[in-house]
């Protein structure tokens, strides 16, 4: 049984951008924080990024699938392994395929396994019940981005992104009580953000990313395929809504004939452009928006953020948050939700038809 009150959690994210595993360790009661415990990372070496890359879009019993599951279950463990004292543990696994209007949601991974490996009860299968409720199954962030609007004192409505493989937004009102209530949170998808620049990097330069946006800073963007990409459909669309890594995976294609410079340029700016059509849907204007995950240590696209937005545009960090961990927290955060019997998904972020708590709780010895 976990103790009353603030319980030291541990959560670990394998994003879409398939670089590795973030852990963090957060003190919290599942409602609000407490403090900050420490972080690590396992990085996924070239030869684990393909064996996940080729997993991509595949479902449970489909080739590659198996694979996946026992290294990102075996990446985790290893990271997992080196924190102590911790009373839980939150798990998201790797999402391989999302298609919440039809097969569902698929993250690659184990609860169980880890919760045997480490004699830790964990929490995992965050999205599955959202789903089956209706819901999109993303993004499940909005409630730990509450928590931390009430930990930096924030009073007037703001904004967190993250800019992972895919973009995620949530619009805050820290003047609420919970992130239950109505009008408290609006959270979706924006779009792509640093997965097409990844995917455009690996196949033309053999590298991960683009580091420091260097690349993208030498080019000059295609208007013609950023005003084709602007409006599409996607964008039209109002939220909760979602996006699988790959569903704009023809932004690629379109960026084909443009050097390397420019087609970086270009897939930057669609991510930009992605967020500023997102903030069309804000129930009111943010005097802020912070900026965590990889997307952040970018500077053209940090740039183009601040031209096309009508806000201040910071990194995390300028609150005293580690954009880095953000997302692992957030699983910590969530897991405790779960233990507590808490809801962690909402009308207003999900479109699931009532607040429900997602997550299957799997202790050791069963």
């Amino acid at each position: 049984m976990l103790k009353e009150g603030a319980v030291r959690v541990l959560g670990v994210m394998s994003g879409t951008s398939l670089d590795g595993v973030d852990a963090a360790v957060i003190e919290t009661d599942g409602k609000t924080i407490s403090g900050f415990g420490e972080s690590g990372y396992r990085g996924y070496s070239e030869a684990e990024r393909g064996l996940l890359r080729a997993a991509l879009g595949a479902w449970p019993g489909e080739a590659g699938v198996a694979e996946a599951a026992v290294l990102v279950e075996q990446a985790h463990a290893e990271l997992m392994a080196g924190f102590s004292d911790v009373g839980l543990a939150g798990f998201h696994g790797q999402t391989l395929a999302h298609e919440p209007a039809g097969r569902g949601t698929h993250q690659a991974g184990d609860g169980r396994v880890l919760a045997e490996a480490l004699g830790l009860p964990v929490v995992w299968d965050f999205r599955s019940a959202d789903v089956q409720l209706g819901g999109q199954g993303a993004p499940l962030a909005p409630a730990y981005h509450f928590a931390l609007a009430k930990w930096i004192g924030a009073e007037r409505p703001l904004a967190f992104l993250n800019l992972g493989g895919v973009g995620n937004v949530t619009w805050v009102d820290p003047s609420r009580a919970a992130p239950e209530e109505p009008e408290a949170l609006m959270a979706f998808d924006t779009g792509p953000a640093n997965a097409p620049i990844n995917d455009l990097l690996q196949a033309r330069r053999g590298l991960a990313f683009d580091e420091g946006g260097a690349l993208a800073a030498e080019g000059t963007v295609s208007a013609e395929i950023l005003d084709r990409f602007a409006s599409h459909g996607y964008f039209l669309k109002y939220p909760p809504k979602s996006l699988d890594r790959d569903d704009f995976s023809g932004l690629l294609e379109q960026v084909a004939a443009l050097s390397d410079a420019d087609a970086a340029a270009t897939l930057t700016a669609a991510a930009a452009v992605s967020v500023v059509r997102a903030a069309e849907f804000f129930p009111t204007p943010v005097e802020r928006l912070l900026v965590t995950g990889g997307g952040r240590l970018n500077p053209v696209l940090m740039a183009m953020l601040s031209e096309g937005m009508g806000c201040a545009v910071e990194p995390v960090e300028a609150v005293g948050l580690d954009g880095d961990m953000l997302e692992a927290q957030a699983f910590a955060f969530l897991a405790m939700r779960v233990a507590r019997g808490l809801p962690t998904s909402f009308p207003s972020t999900t479109g699931v038809a009532a607040a429900v708590g997602g997550g299957e709780i799997s202790r050791p010895g069963g």
